[in-house]
């Protein structure tokens, strides 16, 4: 009765491994559209408030994609 059993311990070889990688893929993506959904969703709400056309200009283009560069950064600096 001396022997002492380890319960859930157990090796994993290269091809057991966990691939969190896929995992995270999927939920970024996921987290992703719905973000954009949602901010889609706000900006037509906006829009047919106003009842007019949107106006987006080539500066405001811009100043969104420089800010959406700035959240990428930020998201690769977690790690």
């Amino acid at each position: 009765m001396n022997e002492i059993e380890e319960v859930g311990s157990y090796d994993l070889t290269e091809d057991q491994t966990p691939d969190w990688r896929s995992k995270v893929l999927v939920i970024g993506a996921v987290v992703g559209a719905l973000v954009g959904l949602g901010a889609t969703y706000l900006f037509i709400q906006n829009v047919e408030d106003d009842s007019q056309p949107p106006e987006i200009t080539a500066g405001k283009g811009l100043k969104l994609g420089l800010l959406l560069l700035g959240l990428v950064r930020s998201v690769a600096d977690l790690a």
